[in-house]
């Protein structure tokens, strides 16, 4: 069996394991970062699926990701939402990374909305901020698109140009404006982690211009692009990576920074959501 026969009888199974746990079709996936958990309050619930009971899905070991897929309405829309994610510093390949979003894109999504916890790096921004991703750096050792290509999932050399989509940056922008919510914008770059960045590395960073930095995102986004799924995603900075201004960081501190932003964020989701 070849490694792309090998890869759609995996995904048959878990999307077959799903359907007959769930009969729900999701039109967007929304993927919850560290200290994201509760943005699924509001969504009106249709079922939920532990990632341990899916055939061949990855199973979150991060504090604060609970590990589980959620099906409902938020702002009348159907989602799917992944209450935890998976990081390359976990163990997991690229692929393994990519695998629940080829999932969701099997189970109907044509949207993705993206969030996650990151240090700030631009000096203008400061913890609490909410940032809209409108680029990224990946600095990760690697792509979930390295091997076999099924030209029935996505091209070969896929174009990068509008990854973020630009009508959904609108829409944030527009929804931000409304809620009278500050939104930053920059560009995050990926690190495998899972230690916390030196000050070198911070000043090196924002030197190759970015704004905010994290260990997710780039991988799933680069997946999901590759199907022609849009994209909308955002980082809550939950601290600020100054070279020149360090302070020690704990996870306790990004969960609790997260957390607090965490209600801002959910109305900015529901209110773009509503719009897509």
């Amino acid at each position: 069996m070849s490694a792309i026969e090998e890869l759609h009888q995996q995904l048959d199974q878990a999307v077959n394991f799903i359907r007959n746990q769930v009969s729900f079709e999701p039109k967007t996936g929304i993927i919850l970062g560290t200290g994201l958990g509760s943005l699924v309050d509001g969504i009106d619930m249709v079922g939920t699926v532990d990632y341990d009971k899916i055939p061949h899905f990855p199973v979150s070991t991060v504090e604060s990701h609970a590990g589980r897929l959620l099906f409902g309405n938020l702002e009348g829309k159907p989602v799917v939402c992944m209450q935890g994610r998976f990081h390359f510093y976990e163990g997991y390949s690229f692929q393994q990374i990519a695998f629940p979003i080829r999932v969701m894109k099997r189970l109907g999504i044509e949207s993705l909305i993206v969030s996650n916890a990151a240090g700030g790096m631009n000096p203008n921004f400061k913890p609490g901020d909410i940032m809209l991703i409108k680029d990224h750096i990946n600095f990760f050792p690697g792509n979930p698109l390295i091997g076999p290509n099924d030209d029935k999932i996505g091209d070969r050399f896929p174009d990068m140009y509008d990854l973020y989509y630009c009508g959904y940056q609108q829409i944030a922008r527009e929804v931000a404006l409304q809620q009278n919510l500050p939104l930053q914008v920059g560009v995050y770059v990926g690190l495998t982690g899972p230690c916390l960045e030196t000050a070198a590395e911070y000043r090196m960073l924002r030197g190759f211009g970015a704004d905010a930095v994290g260990m997710s995102t780039v991988p799933e986004v680069i997946a999901a692009h590759h199907q022609r799924i849009k994209i909308l995603a955002f980082s809550i900075i939950t601290d600020m990576g100054l070279a020149d201004n360090m302070h020690p960081c704990s996870l306790d501190d990004v969960i609790g920074a997260a957390s607090k932003t965490e209600p801002k964020l959910r109305a900015l989701i529901a209110g773009c959501l509503k719009r897509m």
